[in-house]
């Protein structure tokens, strides 16, 4: 039983993984454009981080916690937690690499790691048997 846990766990860290190189892709790429366009990077991350929202529901929702009960609102609230974190994450970074592009990538490889345990315990609950 242990050992089937474990597959099934690694299984669903590989599906988040997956969704979230869809998501990180659409994500960086729409901050990086709005960068590129003459955004500022605080106003481009902000804008990206709405945009990639509802995307990024339908695809961890049907992708990686496709066994758990419907979570808009905790999805919600669970983003705008991680947005101050990604912002405080990327005020930081933003101090030690000059770069915004390498900046915002940095950031949303840290906040991916924080980002799997509060979907996972917070957001999609698995529903009862």
């Amino acid at each position: 039983m242990q050992r089937l846990f474990r597959s099934s766990r690694l299984r669903e860290i590989v599906r988040y993984y997956q969704a979230g190189l869809i998501n990180t892709l659409f994500g960086l790429g729409a901050y990086a454009l709005l960068v590129w366009l003459g955004m500022g990077m605080f106003a481009a991350q902000l804008v990206a981080h709405l945009m990639g929202m509802a995307f990024n529901y339908f695809t961890y929702s049907r992708h990686t916690f496709r066994d758990a009960g419907p979570a808009k609102l905790r999805f919600i609230m669970s983003y705008a937690v991680n947005y101050a974190v990604s912002l405080g994450t990327l005020a930081a970074i933003s101090q030690i690499i000059a770069s915004p592009y390498l900046a915002g990538f940095v950031t949303t490889v840290i906040v991916s790691m924080i980002n799997y345990f509060a979907l996972k315990f917070l957001v999609f609950r698995t529903r009862p048997a």
